[in-house]
C-alpha cells in the first residue's frame, strides 16, 4: 500500500464494516420480537463484532 493508496483503502475497509453492520443489526432487528432501548444497544453492539469479524474473516479467505 503506498501513499497514495491509504485513504482509498481506509475508505473501503470502512464502507465495507459499515454494509456489514447494517445488514447485521437490520437481521437483529427483524428476528426479535421487541424493540426495546436495550435491545437497540444490544443488537448494535453484536452486529458491531460480527461485522469486523465479518471483515477479518473476508480477509483471511482471500488476503487482501
Amino acid at each position: 500500500m503506498t501513499r497514495r493508496t491509504a485513504p482509498r483503502a481506509v475508505l473501503l475497509a470502512t464502507g465495507e464494516l459499515l454494509a456489514w453492520w447494517a445488514a447485521l443489526a437490520l437481521l437483529w432487528l427483524v428476528l426479535i420480537t421487541s424493540v426495546d432501548t436495550l435491545e437497540r444497544i444490544v443488537g448494535a453492539s453484536c452486529a458491531a463484532l460480527g461485522a469486523i469479524l465479518a471483515r477479518l474473516g473476508r480477509r483471511a479467505v482471500t488476503w487482501r
